[in-house]
């Protein structure tokens, strides 16, 4: 078995190909850094993971460890084999993209995860054609009582992870979140880098 290290910049992405019984171990270096996911199959980049069905074929907002992640043609792409976190990961919102800056007041251009899974995907040689809804690993959007959302802290520590195996050939695309408007990437409102450990 091998393993690569790779670093996730801060608010920027990487992309990585796997193949089906490959897998890639996420790191939250700091802790308080929320990673962006997605998974194309590589045969078909308009067959994607979809957190609308997997919520559904789940039974849960958020995976749990041992469950699968499923595509939009409900079909399994990645297994979430390890959480060293409490195992808080948003399968609601939307990725950040200007329009979310703009919203929150921004006046000139804001790095934003949306634009960093284009740019990822162009840097080894793809492109979606659109910015399907991601797994927010780390991500703590409480639902309250009244049924509004929370923007809330992420609730990790210094190097929890997880660990996501592919069920099929696919590329997965990560970026570690540039909002430093709200606390969704902790008190401190500052962005840092991730880790990838690529295992085979």
């Amino acid at each position: 078995m091998g393993t690569e290290r790779d670093v996730i910049p801060a608010t920027r992405g990487k992309a990585v190909r796997l193949v089906a019984g490959e897998a890639v171990r996420v790191v939250n270096t700091h802790g308080s850094q929320v990673v962006d996911t997605w998974a194309f199959c590589v045969e078909d980049l308009a067959h994607h993971m979809s957190m609308e069905h997997t919520r559904v074929e789940n039974g849960r907002l958020m995976p749990a460890v041992g469950q699968t992640l499923f595509t939009n043609q409900r079909e399994p792409i990645l297994v979430l084999e390890e959480d060293s976190s409490p195992g808080i990961h948003d399968t609601l919102m939307a990725a950040c993209d200007r329009w979310r800056y703009e919203h929150l007041g921004c006046t000139e251009y804001h790095r934003n995860c949306a634009d960093n899974m284009v740019e990822a995907m162009a840097a080894i040689g793809l492109s979606a054609d659109r910015v399907p809804q991601p797994l927010n690993l780390f991500m703590n959007i409480p639902v309250n009582a009244d049924l509004s959302l929370t923007q809330g802290e992420p609730v990790t520590k210094p190097g929890d992870h997880v660990l996501l195996r592919a069920a099929r050939d696919c590329v997965v695309v990560f970026s570690a979140c540039p909002q430093d408007i709200t606390p969704i990437n902790g008190a401190g409102r500052k962005p840092t880098e991730a880790h990838l450990e690529l295992l085979w």
